[in-house]
């Protein structure tokens, strides 16, 4: 069975981008695989990678380097309620913005969408059980 090892993401400065995911969620870099242009990050099931726009070259995409609109959503899944709600505040002081407020959805997820500091959207998510979560927090 095919599993997911990596979702990369063209980033202005990897350096940064990669530190904001880094410091909002606590994952860590994977520091052999660094180079000038990418950082990888390990998100425990799987990573994340962060490509300079030099790699638009190196993997014969120079015809897409200016893709417009939203082209992938990142969701991160966290252990609580609670914590979808500590680290709102925390990624829009770390330079994200925020799209939609933590809010409960008709599939059962409690999550709220952001962008990060260069225009990504990325949702940080808790997955409710079928009864619901004891810390569910009413909206």
């Amino acid at each position: 069975m095919a599993e997911l090892s990596y979702v990369n993401v063209f980033a202005r400065d990897v350096e940064a981008l990669s530190r904001f995911y880094i410091d909002l969620f606590g994952f860590s870099e994977i520091v052999e695989i660094r180079s000038p242009i990418f950082r990888g990050v390990a998100t425990g099931r799987s990573a994340l990678g962060f490509n300079a726009q030099d790699a638009y070259g190196l993997l014969n995409l120079a015809e897409f380097a200016s893709p417009t609109g939203i082209k992938f959503l990142l969701n991160i899944d966290v252990d609580s309620v609670a914590e979808v709600d500590r680290l709102v505040p925390v990624a829009v002081a770390m330079g994200a913005r925020l799209v939609k407020p933590p809010y409960h959805t008709y599939y059962g997820w409690y999550q709220a969408v952001l962008l990060d500091p260069e225009g990504n959207v990325f949702r940080i998510n808790k997955m409710l059980d079928k009864q619901g979560e004891s810390d569910v927090v009413q909206n």
